[in-house]
């Protein structure tokens, strides 16, 4: 891979905050109106995935089959839930050190760009008052092949005019991860609930990181 890294692609839920219980929330609420449950465990197969396949996903987990019309309805149903969920959101509700993070980089001159697989992605940022901070926003709507599939993150990458070796992304799930390795991207697994070694670096979170760091540490596996 090329040595030079010139932007940072970050993904929303996990890394700049938390709306995961949200999504949780919703979907199990509807998969409750449709008399099954599922776990939080379960949940985590849902990150970085569209909420088509979500919801399929949960579909095969009850046991239920509905036509392709009810799939819409239930669909659009959760995300009114979810809409409802988080018109409450701050930017009090920014994940230790993501704003600090994001702050640093544009001192360092590292292009930045979001890279979500949520329809809901460009709201949020604007709730948590970090809009500003993101060269550019690559969310569901433009780019509605779910991860592991590259596409959010070469959107991203050809919006910065940057190419994919010179990205580093940070990502908080591991359909997220192989997402980047397949744009042949650099990767930093963010969150205690992803393997350590999946990532060409592993953080808790953005809170005790720097640009400087980052780089050094992703380009020692390059």
């Amino acid at each position: 891979m090329n040595q030079e890294i010139k932007a940072f692609i970050f993904d929303l839920d996990g890394v700049i905050t938390d709306t995961a219980r949200y999504h949780y929330k919703a979907w199990r609420r509807m998969a409750n109106e449709l008399g099954f449950d599922f776990t939080e465990e379960e949940n985590e197969q849902l990150k970085g995935v569209s909420r088509a396949e979500s919801l399929e996903k949960i579909l095969q987990w009850g046991g239920i089959t509905v036509s392709p019309e009810d799939k819409i309805r239930l669909a659009e149903k959760k995300n009114q839930w979810y809409l409802e969920y988080i018109q409450d959101i701050t930017p009090g509700d920014l994940l230790p050190g993501a704003r600090d993070f994001l702050l640093a980089t544009r001192e360092a001159d590292i292009r930045t760009a979001l890279g979500s697989a949520s329809k809901n992605a460009i709201p949020i940022v604007e709730k948590l008052g970090v809009r500003h901070l993101f060269d550019v926003l690559i969310d569901g709507n433009a780019a509605p092949k779910s991860k592991p599939d590259p596409q959010v993150f070469l959107l991203g990458a050809a919006q910065l005019k940057v190419r994919p070796e010179q990205c580093v992304v940070f990502e908080d799930s591991l359909a997220g991860i192989q997402a980047a390795k397949n744009a042949n991207m650099h990767t930093v697994g963010i969150g205690y609930m992803l393997p350590k070694d999946v990532g060409d670096f592993h953080a808790g979170s953005l809170e005790f990181l720097t640009p400087s760091i980052v780089i050094t540490e992703v380009l020692k596996h390059s």
